[in-house]
């Protein structure tokens, strides 16, 4: 299994000012990205009292961004490490790697735009938290 880094935040360009408005540019992002995506996708109007994701990925590679509202994503690892983030910045994102439990709630407006490192693929996700710790600890 390859090694992958720990879930993080990665800061992208803001270029413009409050005048004008901003762009943000995922090639300039810090640390870069740490794949070449292929697939992108969003959620939104989720309601604040629903708790997203719930799942781990095989081998897929995320970054989340909330490129409006506030995303709270916590994470844990294999190892059993929690994490949580704060996503309120557009130009701010979250690597998610493989074999990462992660689960996503939502501000109410909120929209979370995805990068994936993999097309879809159901064989990619665990959905069973049993099945997640068994199979990462096992």
């Amino acid at each position: 299994m390859p090694a992958y880094p720990a879930p993080h935040l990665l800061t992208f360009s803001q270029i413009g000012d409050a005048s004008i408005g901003y762009l943000s540019v995922s090639e300039t992002a810090v640390p870069p990205l740490p794949f070449a995506v292929q697939r992108v996708f969003w959620t939104y109007s989720t309601p604040d009292n629903i708790l997203r994701g719930r799942h781990a990925h095989r081998a897929t590679e995320h970054v989340l961004l909330a490129v409006a509202g506030r995303i709270v994503v916590t994470t844990e690892s294999a190892a059993g490490e929690l994490a949580i983030f704060r996503l309120e910045s557009p130009h701010v994102g979250l690597y998610v790697p493989p074999h990462v439990w992660h689960t996503m709630q939502y501000s109410p407006g909120a929209v979370q735009l995805a990068l994936a490192s993999l097309p879809f693929a159901e064989e990619d996700y665990i959905r069973d938290y049993a099945e997640f710790t068994a199979f990462w600890q096992a």
